[in-house]
């Protein structure tokens, strides 16, 4: 993937309604690169059988003072 513009941040930025001031532009498009490439890699792993997040129950922990 190449870069995210400047131009493109702020053309993205307006489809969405919102004015992207000219000295944030490159800032918005770096961040916007690093962002795509995180979860670039987080689509890249295998979770295998692991269930989804609704499926997991969280249970009370039993805290046992005995030494």
């Amino acid at each position: 993937m190449s870069g995210l513009t400047p131009y493109e941040a702020a053309r993205w930025a307006l489809r969405a309604g919102l004015v992207l001031p000219a000295d944030r532009r490159t800032a918005v498009a770096a961040t916007a690169d690093h962002i795509h490439d995180v979860v670039a890699v987080l689509r890249e792993l295998d979770f295998g059988e692991t269930p989804p997040a609704p499926a997991y129950r969280a249970t009370p922990e039993a805290h046992d003072a005995a030494v």
